[in-house]
């Protein structure tokens, strides 16, 4: 059949939206975590871009990089 994808704006809409595909006996799937990337993983390249912010980070010349 057709699919249909629901942006909810805040976690109360899901309790309400999940019922009423209950009720009418849908199938649904929810993406429950905020963010679908590892935390540790989010951690290191936020890191990685405050020093490179900070000049702390190794720069690499673009011609270099194949050498």
């Amino acid at each position: 059949m057709d699919t249909v994808l629901i942006r909810l704006k805040n976690k109360k809409q899901l309790e309400p939206t999940k019922a009423f595909a209950k009720a009418l006996k849908m199938d649904f799937e929810t993406n429950d975590s905020e963010s679908p990337y590892d935390p540790e993983f989010v951690d290191k390249i936020l890191k990685g871009r405050k020093d490179v912010k900070n000049d702390k980070g190794v720069k690499i010349a673009v011609g270099d990089l194949w050498k």
